[in-house]
């Protein structure tokens, strides 16, 4: 595993509000597999992570999401948390850099209620997800199918996402998006 994505650089885009350990673990797997991993955000400086409804750690930011250009990253990983996602939403130039993503079929792993900015960016339509079950409505809503899996890979349309319900999932996620992560081509 500590080759599979060697190269490669991947977008983790959150705010304040973020799940904690749905940043780290997805974080470390990918470093582990061998690619570099960078925070996006909505503004520069430090992220506040929560466990649940408890703050925990903060994160500094690589890069805002207003000048981060998608071409850079090889593929996308959006964490939950309630309120990080709900943030994201609203933030234009979050949605858009998102959105260029899943337009052109760069892989995506999302997990919890992060699918709420793939609602926002219009994404979700013919495409199957899972995610906190909450979402579910939302996700029908905007022309997508829901499922409650442990995680699931959604085929249809440009690229694959692949989504988790929450960190209990965080094990089967990691090794599924490492594994999607892994089919597409790695920079030089």
């Amino acid at each position: 595993m500590a080759d599979e994505l060697r190269g490669m650089r991947i977008a983790f885009v959150a705010t304040d509000g973020v799940e904690q350990v749905e940043l780290t673990e997805p974080w470390s797997a990918v470093q582990s597999a061998g690619a570099r991993p960078l925070l996006v955000s909505m503004k520069p400086g430090t992220i506040q992570g929560f466990n649940h409804l408890d703050k925990a750690d903060t994160f500094t930011v690589d890069l805002e999401s207003s000048k981060a250009n998608f071409d850079e990253f090889d593929a996308l990983v959006l964490p939950g948390g309630v309120a990080n996602p709900d943030a994201l939403r609203i933030h234009p130039p979050t949605v858009s850099f998102i959105r260029r993503f899943a337009e052109v079929g760069k892989p995506i792993a999302v997990i919890c209620h992060g699918p709420w900015t793939l609602v926002e960016a219009d994404v979700v339509r013919g495409r199957t997800l899972t995610s906190w079950p909450s979402l579910k409505t939302d996700i029908r809503n905007a022309g997508g199918e829901w499922r409650d899996e442990e995680v699931f890979v959604c085929t249809s349309g440009p690229g694959t996402i692949t989504s988790s319900r929450k960190p209990a999932d965080l094990p089967a996620f990691n090794r599924t998006l490492i594994s999607e992560f892994a089919k597409i081509s790695t920079r030089s």
